[in-house]
């Protein structure tokens, strides 16, 4: 996906928009040739399927609003047909997917949120970036966000009109490009540029932002001193939860107070939903089991009868998605369960056997000696659409050409001249390494110079040498070419890459035993009849008890414990175990509060009831009253424990606690720049308490996150000062610039208040 520049500033001009092209034409110096019109619509097609943004429920005239802006239904839907119509376009397909839709409404909306909260920093901070700063990274020394949109987005790979042997972009071909677009085609690029500009702005702002922050020299010996401190303390510690909550009276007018005095806890930064909702699995029946393990047995009768060379299309005929599964297994990992496999001959079938989703069936195909190296060489023959090929033969033409060589090295050819002549591995010569780079100098050369023997770099020849047995780093098809034949075999294997055609130069003395085993999968699923008949209770529950009251009554009464799923925002999409919950989602934004509804998923019905509304702002009390209660509770027991706690008098933290029958908590080794205390958990008031505590010294009672305490502070140790805190100081800085872009652009976006109800439109 890309922006559409006409979209994005429909008042530029058409000078406006040609300004780094005739930047780069004054520079024809630097641009070599024209290229034909398919280079053109490469760069088009690949620019569409690509794009970039800065970052990754009112009317219905519109989908949201940001900073107070009302982004207009019509004119959002406009501009995600138009790119919808660019992807239809370079697809020649008008069929889009519900992925790619959504993707396209994420990006469009992202534009907005770009356009009017990110983008109006840069003109207040007075940013700005340069026509030659546009050319640099476009043409002159693309960035990986350009190179990306002249790739394959299938495979990563350069396209090798633009492209140098070595996969690299030739800048050359790249400039005749540029240099050759003919005014049709022109928008493109200059999307390109304002991709490229907005992510400079960006990173220049967020540079300004990180340079904007410092640490002064009194944070850093305070940051020092907390970093390295280490307390040996006390605690006389009353948690909250030695009294019961059912203990504590809690009047109407306890739980207004406390809501009025601390309503800035009860700020909602953005609407919420929360469900509870009964599920009804849908899971395969004993008489589907038994059903599934008939086939099953069928399935392994025929797989008796099938020859090694008919086993392929009989297991890709019966198997889940027709999958075509056979792996190689010694003993040590072999996965069938009855060990007689480890004797038998090969075509001997084993199950079916139940393993929980499946019911397997397994064939042994082959019982294979593996040594465990090979040294081989070899020829390359790839082919159209073979990874890092840049080949244009068709892979029937190369298999046709492997078999002539294999046929003519038989009968005495010349493997060296062949791999001279034929094989496509760029490890055939030893690479021309430029030591004046200092990339390769410092990491290549000294590698080469110490080669003594030319002959010896790896692939030299086609010669890879010793390959040992189940190598991860190098194609299995090619391991196994090495590792599985006999000396001197002249064999063809097909990878990922092509076509090898290899010869066994040695083997190792050592060898073990590979059982190559063939699998078939039986999914354990249940039947059409079995889903209705769950649908069907799920119906009759939702049905009977389609209020909220009626919903809680039946759960009880039935046994049915509901799950709850909190924080539902309007554009979620997956919750676990419930993948492509949208049809929910749009529910739950449309419902009432009580309101009850049936769902089917993939592996499950449910029956929901929204059971809470929480909309941005000041949440009311009502949607609140249990968090309030809770509070309330915890505050009266603090006030209550306080009081306990003064009336025994002062003292160090451990006569306090005798004098309460409370155990004491003797920690050492404290550290003053941590959060958890062992025995009590995460409390930063006893921490805060105790670092601004003497040594000698105890603290006066206080409310704490867990309880009611007393610390005494029996003694401090501090590291010995440094000379000066400039490490420290930078280490500070570092971590200040680490979380500034994110916190920023946090800021930026709480601060715009922005509603995104684009979900009602996807």
């Amino acid at each position: 996906m890309s922006s559409n520049a006409k979209n994005v500033q429909p008042t530029e001009t058409k000078n406006e928009q040609l300004s780094t092209l005739e930047l780069i034409r004054r520079r024809k110096g630097l641009l070599v040739g024209i290229v034909g019109l398919a280079i053109l619509i490469f760069i088009l097609e690949n620019f569409f399927s690509f794009g970039s943004t800065l970052f990754g429920g009112g009317d219905s005239s519109t989908v949201g609003y940001i900073g107070g802006k009302k982004i207009d239904r019509n004119d959002f839907l406009m501009k995600v047909e138009n790119q919808l119509n660019q992807i239809r376009q370079q697809r020649q397909s008008n069929d889009i997917d519900d992925q790619t839709r959504q993707q396209v409404i994420d990006f469009i909306w992202q534009q907005y949120v770009t356009d009017l909260v990110i983008k109006p920093q840069y003109d207040n901070v007075g940013l700005t970036v340069g026509d030659d700063e546009i050319y640099e990274r476009v043409v002159a020394n693309p960035v990986q966000s350009v190179i990306q949109q002249l790739s394959d987005p299938k495979t990563g790979q350069l396209n090798p009109q633009f492209a140098k042997p070595d996969g690299s972009i030739d800048l050359a071909k790249w400039k005749a490009a540029v240099m050759g677009l003919p005014p049709e085609q022109e928008p493109a690029l200059k999307s390109m540029e304002d991709n490229v500009k907005n992510q400079r702005f960006a990173e220049k702002y967020a540079a300004l932002i990180r340079k904007g922050l410092y640490t002064t020299s009194a944070e850093a010996k305070e940051g020092y001193k907390v970093d390295n401190t280490t307390l040996n303390v006390s605690i006389a510690l009353k948690r909250f939860d030695a009294v019961s909550d059912s203990t504590v009276k809690v009047t109407d007018e306890d739980i207004q107070k406390y809501y009025t005095d601390h309503s800035y806890e009860f700020k909602n930064k953005e609407t919420t939903r929360k469900i509870e909702y009964i599920a009804f699995n849908v899971v395969a029946s004993d008489s589907d089991k038994i059903r599934i393990e008939r086939d099953a047995n069928r399935v392994a009768e025929q797989f008796k009868g099938k020859t090694a060379k008919e086993d392929s299309s009989f297991m890709q005929n019966e198997s889940e998605n027709g999958n075509i599964v056979i792996q190689d297994f010694t003993k040590k990992t072999m996965i069938v369960r009855d060990s007689s496999i480890f004797t038998a001959a090969p075509g001997t079938v084993f199950g079916p056997y139940n393993e929980g989703a499946y019911f397997k069936v397994y064939k042994l195909q082959a019982i294979v000696p593996v040594a465990d190296s090979g040294n081989v060489r070899h020829i390359l023959l790839a082919y159209q659409g073979a990874e890092r090929s840049q080949a244009t033969r068709t892979r029937d033409q190369a298999k046709k050409t492997a078999d002539s060589l294999v046929a003519s090295l038989k009968k005495g050819g010349n493997f060296d001249q062949m791999v001279e002549l034929f094989s496509d591995d760029g490890g055939k010569k030893r690479p021309n390494i430029n030591f004046s780079d200092t990339m390769y100098k410092s990491q290549l050369s000294q590698i080469l110079l110490n080669v003594k023997d030319t002959n010896s770099w790896k692939g030299h020849g086609g010669n890879y040498g010793w390959i040992k047995a189940g190598d991860p780093n190098m194609a299995e098809a090619f391991v196994k070419g090495a590792t599985e034949h006999n000396k001197g075999d002249i064999i063809v294997q097909e990878s990922q890459f092509g076509y090898h055609i290899m010869e066994v130069l040695d083997l190792s003395k050592t060898s073990f035993t590979n059982y190559r085993v063939a699998q078939i999968f039986k999914p354990i699923v249940p039947s059409d009849e079995t889903n209705q008949a769950i649908f069907a209770k799920a119906n009759e529950f939702g049905g009977k008890n389609n209020t909220a009251e009626s919903f809680d009554k039946a759960a009880a009464a039935q046994k049915l414990a509901p799950r709850l799923l909190e924080n539902i925002k309007e554009n979620s999409r997956q919750f676990p175990g419930l993948d492509n919950a949208k049809e929910l989602v749009r529910w739950v934004y449309a419902a009432n509060k009580g309101d009850v509804a049936i769902f089917s998923f993939n592996d499950k019905h449910i029956v929901a009831k929204l059971s809470g509304i929480r909309n941005r702002g000041t949440l009311p009390l009502e949607e609140v009253k249990d968090e309030v209660i809770a509070k309330v509770k915890i505050q009266k027991k603090g006030e209550m424990f306080l009081a306990e706690f003064k009336s025994k008098g002062t003292g160090k933290a451990e006569d306090i606690a005798s004098k309460l029958g409370l155990e004491p908590k003797k920690i050492e080794k404290l550290m003053a720049s941590g959060h958890n205390i062992e025995g009590i958990g995460h409390d930063d008031v006893i921490m805060g308490t105790a670092i601004g505590t003497k040594a000698g010294q105890t603290s006066k009672a206080i409310a704490g996150d867990n309880g009611v305490f007393v610390v005494t502070v029996n003694t401090v140790d501090e590291a010995p000062a440094p000379k000066d805190y400039k490490m420290q100081q930078r280490e500070m800085d570092r971590g200040l610039g680490g979380r500034a872009d994110m916190e920023a652009f946090n800021a930026l976006m709480e601060l715009a208040e922005i509603e995104d109800h684009t979900s009602k439109f996807d």
